[in-house]
């Protein structure tokens, strides 16, 4: 029939072929995570051996099986190695990720927390600072009621008044001291609790030792692309010895 196209030489089948695993050599994956794209990429490079071997212009022998086989099952075993690698990689990422968020929730707790009793601690402090001042002044106004215009009254009445006074002073600073102690206690108690806290997450961390950024800018890389490239070379190297050799034999002939 005049539009029947002629069948492929071996030498077309084999450039046909080489093209197809440059390509498939050089194919880069764009987007993480990388090994969803492995099984499809192997299945193609599958396809352009089998393509290749069926084509019947192409006499395959046991040599090439050998080393088309022995070259696919090494990429597949790495790239099974890679997947299981990505996949740990992607659960430190995240773990790594948790923990620093889980680090910066409780400082965050941590400070607020420390703002509110410092808060609380100066006001009650001042109030009671306020109390002591009031009653030194009370106490000194006692004291002068021995001399000047207050010198009519009663020693006993002085007395009296002044151990009042100093006994409400005695108590005021009592009742000072009392609430600084609380409150330093108080502070001792939440750092306590946020350094046991902030242990706990950096225990877990250690689980997932680096850099979460570091890691995730290695994660971005396809580290599958030079042996990929290194496989579909060593195909190449082996369709054009047999084509050496199928022609070795015909000349031989």
């Amino acid at each position: 029939m005049p539009d029947e196209k002629p069948a492929p030489t071996r030498e077309e089948v084999r450039d046909r072929t080489v093209k197809k695993l440059q390509i498939l050599g050089n194919q880069r994956f764009a987007l993480p995570p990388f090994h969803e794209n492995f099984d499809r990429w192997l299945m193609n490079l599958r396809e352009v051996i089998s393509e290749f071997e069926s084509n019947t212009a192409i006499k395959v022998d046991g040599r090439f099986r050998e080393e088309s086989s022995k070259a696919i099952s090494e990429i597949e075993l790495d790239l099974d190695n890679r997947r299981l690698k990505e996949s740990s990689a992607d659960e430190a990422i995240r773990n790594l990720i948790d923990t620093k968020k889980l680090l910066e929730v409780i400082e965050d707790e941590y400070v607020q927390k420390t703002k509110e009793v410092r808060r609380r601690r100066d006001q009650e402090v001042k109030h009671a600072s306020n109390k002591v001042d009031a009653l030194k002044a009370e106490l000194d106004r006692t004291a002068r009621m021995r001399t000047g215009i207050f010198r009519a009254i009663s020693r006993r009445h002085r007395a009296e008044k002044e151990a009042e006074a100093n006994q409400r002073l005695i108590s005021a600073r009592r009742e000072l001291e009392v609430i600084t102690q609380s409150y330093t206690a108080e502070q001792e108690r939440l750092r306590g609790e946020y350094e046991r806290r902030k242990q706990s997450i950096l225990e877990q961390r250690r689980n997932y030792p680096g850099d979460p950024e570091l890691l995730e800018n290695e994660s971005r890389t396809d580290g599958s692309l030079e042996a990929r490239r290194a496989t579909c070379e060593t195909l190449v190297n082996a369709v054009n010895a047999l084509l050496m050799r199928s022609q070795g034999r015909q000349d031989i002939r």
